[in-house]
């Protein structure tokens, strides 16, 4: 391929939820915007790439991401409106707990903080599910809760139209690998691409997941690859895993990790742990541990057992960027002028996509942002998770 050499304003370097929102706010905003990723996009290690990303706003106690979620819910139903497709599946989110709401935990946590904030939830128990959602096996004192505002979005194609859309408004694909920054050692001044290419920017940001601490690995310390375990299970007869019948559900999810989808009209349906994952090269293999299999059978026998034996259609490693503290990473680089950081999903960024793209321009900006003071660049400290994160 002909080498290349483009000035631009701001060069975004990886195309997944967080690179694709950036460059279409940026783009929006006047600015000139190459966008840079390896390709195919979306490209299929990105964290961002499946079938579905679950869009909650419970939190536990953690009101900055309830305000957050609460902003981005309209902007999902916006989407859905301008796309012409109901990406955005606001289905609802279905809440189990292990025993009594009594007993406190995440979900009674989640309860409390969504009854302060004026949201309408309805409290479950054994009955109501034998009565709504009879696939669950649960004990007797089984309670949670059905927030109705919630659901899951189907993540793949979110990112093909928001990257369709930032082409709409002036940004520049670029597929090629990041072959290494251009300027000085403490100056970044654009990027060279592994075909030949140079883009001379203003700003370079760096939105590339889970790859992030390769590439700077003055991260290391903060930011780091955690593998995920995600199956595909088919099932007979998908209108029995739809909603009425069937809905989105995390179970016991701080405990144990366990949450899940309704199936896709083609009998796809995805469950998932959201847990410690383990620590993983995003360059590596992708295989599963092989003990994934029993801890999902066994997960399903004990709760879904009509699923219990389904077959798996297909099975992988999802990565998440996690940060020591399980908040995101958007900022100006102390070190390195001109270059941005945006990142640290730490696996539950992707319902934020409607406000990502604004808060990473409102850094690249240096505009003032209260939520952007929760992601700024900072030091190692104790080791926590989001709320609903079992760790």
């Amino acid at each position: 391929m002909e080498s290349y050499r483009r000035d631009v304003d701001i060069v975004v370097v990886g195309a997944g939820v967080f690179g694709a929102t950036a460059s279409l706010e940026l783009s929006r905003r006047g600015h000139s915007v190459t966008l840079v990723d390896p390709g195919p996009l979306p490209h299929p290690n990105a964290a961002s790439t499946d079938i579905s990303k679950m869009v909650r706003m419970d939190y536990g106690t953690d009101e900055l991401y309830y305000e957050m979620m609460e902003a981005s819910f309209p902007l999902w139903r916006q989407w859905n409106e301008s796309w012409g497709q109901e990406l955005y599946r606001e289905a609802g989110y279905l809440v189990i707990a292990a025993g009594p709401l009594a007993d406190g935990g995440y979900e009674a946590d989640c309860l409390a903080t969504l009854a302060k904030r004026g949201h309408d939830v309805e409290v479950i128990d054994v009955d109501w599910l034998a009565d709504r959602t009879p696939a669950w096996s649960v004990p007797d004192d089984t309670e949670g809760y059905f927030n109705p505002v919630g659901g899951w979005a189907e993540s793949a194609n979110v990112v093909t139209r928001i990257l369709r859309d930032s082409v709409g408004v002036g940004t520049e694909l670029v597929e090629a690998p990041l072959s290494g920054f251009l300027g000085g050692g403490d100056e970044v001044e654009g990027i060279a691409t592994a075909d030949g290419g140079v883009l001379n920017a203003d700003i370079v940001v760096l939105a590339v997941g889970t790859w992030a601490p390769q590439i700077l690995p003055e991260l290391d310390d903060v930011m780091w690859s955690v593998g995920q375990p995600v199956y595909h299970f088919e099932v007979e007869d998908a209108y029995e895993w739809q909603p009425p019948e069937f809905l989105p559900w995390a179970m016991d999810v701080a405990n144990t990790g366990w949450y899940g989808f309704v199936a896709l009209d083609e009998g796809v349906l995805k469950i998932a742990n959201h847990g410690p994952g383990s620590l993983a090269d995003p360059d590596g293999h992708r295989d599963l541990p092989e003990e994934s299999e029993d801890m999902f059978r066994d997960f399903l026998d004990d709760r879904l057992p009509d699923l219990a034996n389904a077959d798996i259609v297909d099975t992988r490693l999802c990565f998440y960027a996690d940060t020591f503290d399980g908040d995101f990473w958007i900022d100006h680089h102390p070190d390195r002028s001109g270059l941005v950081v945006a990142g640290g999903g730490s696996g539950h960024a992707f319902k934020f996509a409607p406000v990502l793209g604004g808060l990473i321009a409102d850094a690249v900006e240096e505009e003032p942002n209260r939520w952007l003071e929760r992601f700024a660049w900072r030091d190692a400290g104790d080791r926590k998770t989001e709320e609903a994160r079992f760790s």
